[in-house]
């Protein structure tokens, strides 16, 4: 998706228990082919200018995030993120709002059930008629341009995430590792993303 216009909406202190960041609003909007207004938010800590920092694009899980899931390792991976940068003394986290991959609340839930039902996360997805990620990541990639940030160290597992940056002109540097424990609740969600969606594991 191509935005027309992406605004910083807002800048505020931002004290967190991994240390201080800054918090910064974002709208995204598009003509696609009625006006749309993607928002995110970007946490920023410390200088992000004199070498390529750490980002993290993390994708909005109400359930792992909020409600400490263990379906998924969205929360462990963002809390991993948070610490790195604190560790690294600068990074931005960019979160954005898509929930489920992209297919929203609601239906991510309903792909709960049938993955009780034996189905995996992809074949749930396709099941309600969605594809297996229906995430983009242009809006995060133009938030970093705002912030003056045109090289990074990504800490991804996702491939797509490398070349969605790339392709939207913000050079990779470095891959780090998302990799969190493993849990048996989510080992077979983990197997999926690696064994069907190409995610890496480590520094490979």
């Amino acid at each position: 998706m191509a935005y027309d216009n992406v605004t910083k909406v807002a800048d505020a202190d931002f004290p967190t228990r991994w240390g201080h960041f800054r918090i910064l609003g974002f709208e995204g909007i598009a003509n696609v082919p009625v006006t749309k207004i993607d928002t995110a938010v970007a946490l920023v800590m410390g200088d992000i200018h004199s070498s390529p920092p750490l980002v993290r694009i993390h994708s909005q899980c109400l359930t792992g995030d909020v409600f400490h899931s263990l379906r998924c390792d969205c929360r462990q991976q963002l809390e991993l993120a948070l610490g790195k940068i604190a560790e690294a003394g600068a990074g931005v986290l960019l979160y954005e709002q898509q929930e489920g991959r992209g297919i929203g609340l609601m239906a991510k839930l309903r792909a709960y059930e049938l993955q009780d039902q034996g189905r995996d996360t992809i074949q749930a997805n396709e099941d309600l008629g969605f594809k297996a990620d229906h995430r983009e990541f242009e809006l995060p990639a133009e938030m970093l341009k705002q912030l003056g940030v045109t090289s990074v160290r990504l800490m991804t597992n996702n491939p797509e995430k490398v070349a969605a940056m790339e392709s939207a002109g913000v050079r990779v540097v470095e891959r780090v590792s998302a990799d969190v424990e493993p849990q048996p609740t989510f080992e077979k969600y983990l197997d999926v993303k690696r064994e069907k969606m190409g995610h890496l594991t480590g520094s490979n």
